[in-house]
């Protein structure tokens, strides 16, 4: 049975999606195999494995309505990484599970249809505590959360905690934060570091000894539709990700 982890942070441009690409491309380089599930309805995950999310025919959105098998939306990227795609449809969602049975449980109900095919499966949460996020949750096993070294890194990131802690004492026992990770790490800025060490003394969760660099490979990669170890190799950013991927494979 394929572990499940949710890449989640309610604030945007911390790096979920670049992470959730991108934990996914190295780990299926490992030879893991993967099932990326873009549960945010700006489907920049989608958009960023090189599928053109305006020209789907068949989403999360379709799998959640109850209107398609799993293995109808499933695109193959490469041997070890398959996606499950999104786009704006799934925006519509959010009002219209609140109206389902056992709403909390609706992204259980497929991934349990799979997880036997999988080693791992990522899901890259919206920027939000909705409704598709607590699905996520509740279909984890783990919880990886990125943080962008700024000043206003831990603003949000306890509501963040104390939402997952919720889950996990009322919906999902098995719940856990698989870690924080730093992201867009500027190594000449002082700001950066000070951030780190006061994430560090002040945060009583596992810290991912791996820190992704802000680096300018990895933010081009997207507009290519690439996975930043298809796109430029030997970048940084390349190293940062498959450093991360080792360190979520020795956990098991």
């Amino acid at each position: 049975m394929g572990k499940i982890i949710s890449i989640a942070n309610q604030k945007g441009g911390v790096g979920k999606s670049t992470t959730a690409i991108n934990l996914s491309a190295c780990l299926a380089e490992k030879g893991k195999r993967v099932l990326t599930i873009d549960m945010d309805p700006q489907g920049n995950t989608t958009s960023g494995l090189g599928v053109d999310k305006n020209d789907i025919d068949i989403t999360l959105y379709h799998l959640i309505m109850g209107d398609n098998e799993v293995s109808d939306a499933v695109i193959n990227i490469n041997e070890n990484l398959d996606l499950i795609p999104s786009n704006v449809d799934l925006s519509g969602a959010e009002v219209e599970i609140l109206e389902m049975e056992d709403k909390e449980f609706i992204l259980r109900g497929i991934t349990d249809k799979v997880s036997d095919s999988y080693d791992y499966i990522i899901l890259d949460c919206p920027p939000s505590l909705s409704i598709l996020t607590i699905n996520a949750l509740c279909a984890s096993d783990s919880v990886i959360v990125p943080i962008q070294c700024e000043y206003y890194a831990l603003e949000g990131l306890s509501q963040l905690i104390n939402t997952i802690n919720l889950i996990k004492d009322r919906l999902n026992d098995k719940l856990e934060i698989e870690g924080i990770l730093f992201t867009m790490f500027d190594v000449r800025n002082k700001l950066s570091q000070q951030v780190v060490e006061n994430v560090k003394s002040n945060l009583d969760q596992k810290i991912y000894n791996t820190i992704i660099p802000r680096n300018v490979r990895l933010a081009e990669a997207p507009s290519y539709g690439l996975p930043i170890i298809e796109y430029d190799n030997k970048s940084a950013g390349a190293e940062g990700y498959r450093q991360l991927a080792e360190e979520v494979i020795q956990e098991e």
